[in-house]
């Protein structure tokens, strides 16, 4: 499973908590006024999940297949935890319920296994090139948000930028992660979130993952790249949730929705992109999530 962009993760982390409002807060009519009836419950929560994830097989590959993702979001006292595939994060500073300003900091980790198990990738090229080692990826995040803006009082619009580096000396570099995400609730039993995201990653990250040494050229017949660093990619994501049972604060949730990815730079530029693969990297998901 390679790494879950950061438009994806922040669309589907955004479906269940930015529904989880206090009864207290201003209401208006319609939608909202029902979303605060909804979660009157409390703050404290807990949503599970299981789905799948249509990937390219590889950073820039041409070819994509279904890999299976465990989810799971929690708030206590405030603060928040994320699982979504290979990546965690932690909200360590509590916030209040209902419309205002949203604080958001803590590390976030990523296990990157991108081109960890060549049996996954079909191209035989890009298999000639070798595996690389799955690095963990750790750092952290700041961002900030505001509830209560254009649908009601409970959609919400937040920016985040997180750096994290890699710890397992597998590609030594870092990488800045900037993401703008927008959600509103539809009713109690619908949601939906887009957002958009960009990587910008060293220099090591980029020989490691789209470069082409004198000897994997002799093994793949790709042509000799030395990519430098900069901004890998832009991305754009979308997900919709639907209560099945309950609402969305509590009960079981259809969720579904995915990103389009366009590789950047020396990175689309890369033979394993332009040569083996295709700039444009799709990605489909559906599950179902149970709110506690």
């Amino acid at each position: 499973m390679i790494r879950l962009s950061g438009a994806l993760v922040a669309s589907f982390l955004a479906i269940a908590p930015a529904c989880a409002q206090d009864k207290a807060a201003p209401q208006s009519t319609g939608a909202s006024a029902e979303v605060a009836e909804a979660a009157s419950e409390g703050a404290a929560r807990l949503t599970l999940g299981v789905g799948a994830a249509y990937f390219p097989d590889y950073e820039g590959s041409s070819h994509n297949r279904w890999t299976p993702i465990p989810v799971a979001n929690g708030t206590v006292a405030g603060m928040s935890f994320t699982l979504v595939g290979n990546r965690a994060q932690l909200d360590v500073i509590p916030n209040g319920t209902g419309p205002g300003w949203d604080i958001q900091l803590g590390p976030v980790a990523v296990y990157n296994m991108n081109r960890s198990n060549r049996d996954s990738i079909r191209d035989p090229r890009v298999r000639a090139l070798g595996e690389v080692d799955s690095a963990l990826e750790v750092g952290g995040y700041f961002g900030i948000g505001r509830t209560g803006l254009i649908t009601s009082d409970f959609d919400k619009l937040s920016v985040t930028v997180s750096y994290r580096r890699d710890v397992t000396r597998v590609h030594k570099a870092g990488i800045w992660n900037p993401v703008v995400t927008y959600s509103t609730p539809l009713s109690t039993k619908a949601m939906v979130s887009l957002s958009a995201s960009a990587e910008i990653v060293e220099d090591r990250y980029a020989r490691t993952y789209f470069g082409v040494t004198p000897a994997q050229s002799i093994a793949s017949g790709l042509p000799i790249f030395r990519p430098e660093g900069g901004q890998k990619d832009i991305t754009f994501g979308g997900y919709f949730a639907y209560a099945l049972t309950g609402n969305l604060t509590k009960g079981l949730s259809l969720v579904a929705g995915g990103t389009y990815r366009k590789l950047v730079n020396d990175f689309a530029d890369s033979p394993l992109v332009s040569i083996a693969g295709d700039r444009n990297q799709w990605t489909g998901a559906a599950g179902l999530a149970l709110t506690f």
